[in-house]
């Protein structure tokens, strides 16, 4: 039996309990990325494409050296993918203005609409998820989602907490 304290309380995780949160995770994902899956296949792309996109999308002007550093992928990896999406028109890429060397992306109108096409059918269902759940179960999901992301990472949503 694994033991985890939380507050003043102790939570008893049992092996199954356990077990299912990881099975829940698997088809979460499964659901979660389905439809986006279709969108991106219809244009020959893949969830490596939907994750550039994504985060482009959400931080307009990121640098190249910011993107790989969320992304934690090879430069090889994400020159391929980028490449792929700057070719045909999704993405954008400029020299930084105080670095030139730098290299800042934003999505064209072509990458928000795709962005916001495969966005869309994720926010549905989050909030449909969310408005069932209620607001409580969201706080707690959120608690165990960050608890979920490494250490450095977690500062991140901290900081979009205070805003």
């Amino acid at each position: 039996m694994t033991t985890a304290k939380a507050g003043h309380t102790q939570l008893f995780l049992r092996e199954e309990d356990l077990r299912q949160a990881i099975e829940l995770l698997f088809f979460a994902y499964r659901d979660f990325t389905a439809e986006p899956d279709r969108l991106l296949d219809a244009s020959g792309f893949g969830r490596a494409h939907h994750r550039v996109i994504y985060f482009v999308g959400r931080h307009p002007g990121m640098t190249v050296s910011a993107l790989l550093g969320i992304l934690r992928i090879t430069k090889q990896s994400l020159a391929r993918v980028l490449g792929q999406l700057i070719a045909e028109g999704f993405i954008v890429q400029r020299p930084g203005v105080s670095d030139r060397r730098q290299r800042l992306l934003d999505l064209t109108d072509k990458g928000r609409e795709l962005e916001r096409q495969l966005t869309d059918c994720q926010k549905r269902l989050i909030a449909d998820a969310y408005r069932a759940a209620g607001a409580q179960a969201v706080e707690g999901f959120r608690t165990v989602l960050t608890g979920l992301v490494n250490p450095q990472d977690r500062d991140r949503f901290a900081a979009l907490e205070q805003r």
